[in-house]
């Protein structure tokens, strides 16, 4: 009987390093390194690499779903309804920077061979937050496209930062930068939506 302790050590581990380094530049003995744990235990716990990352992924949903709700239940169909949305976005991106670089891997085709994730976890969530955007959005406004942009550009930020005067990267583990990139976004969202 695998115990759920193992195997949140593991899902942990193998977290942290798709996130730095894909499916594709990890290997289960990383996983297991940085779990404390032999394969077999990790097999043991989690299952195969592929397991794993579909475990991993799994959970990152659900996270990222939950947050989806919470922000949208509290939505309100106006300019401030907009920037809460999108500052909750911002919010979980920098709480869980794990979660944007896991998509952001598979954006660059990464774990290819792992095909439906997109459909299963990222399309219902996208299609539900601009189904919420869509009540604010001005004819002739691509309300998905909208929602993408920030997602594009949060996950960039968060992952990439900016550069600062003295060539340093800032993102989204810098306070003010992050007050700097947030406020960019509810401009730009807000010359797309008229709001």
């Amino acid at each position: 009987m695998t115990t759920a302790p193992g195997r949140d050590r593991v899902l942990a581990a193998a977290t942290r390093l798709f996130a730095a380094h894909g499916y594709d530049g990890t290997s289960t003995r990383q996983i297991a390194e940085a779990a404390g744990l032999n394969i077999a235990t990790v097999a043991y716990h989690a299952g195969g690499k592929r397991e794993l990352y579909l475990a991993v992924m799994e959970r990152a949903h659900q996270a990222e779903r939950d947050a989806v709700e919470a922000a949208v239940a509290e939505f309100t169909p106006d300019a401030a309804g907009v920037h809460r949305l999108l500052d909750r976005y911002v919010d979980f991106c920098a709480a869980h920077p794990e979660i944007p670089a896991l998509w952001m891997h598979r954006w660059l085709s990464d774990a290819a061979d792992i095909a439906g994730l997109e459909e299963r976890y990222a399309r219902p969530l996208l299609d539900r937050i601009a189904g919420t955007v869509r009540a604010v959005a001005p004819p002739g406004v691509d309300a998905g496209y909208a929602v993408m942009t920030v997602v594009w550009c949060t996950h960039g930020f968060g992952q990439g930062g900016v550069l600062d005067a003295a060539g340093a990267r800032r993102s989204l583990a810098d306070d003010a930068e992050t007050a700097r990139f947030r406020a960019h976004l509810h401009q730009l969202i807000g010359r797309l939506l008229c709001i």
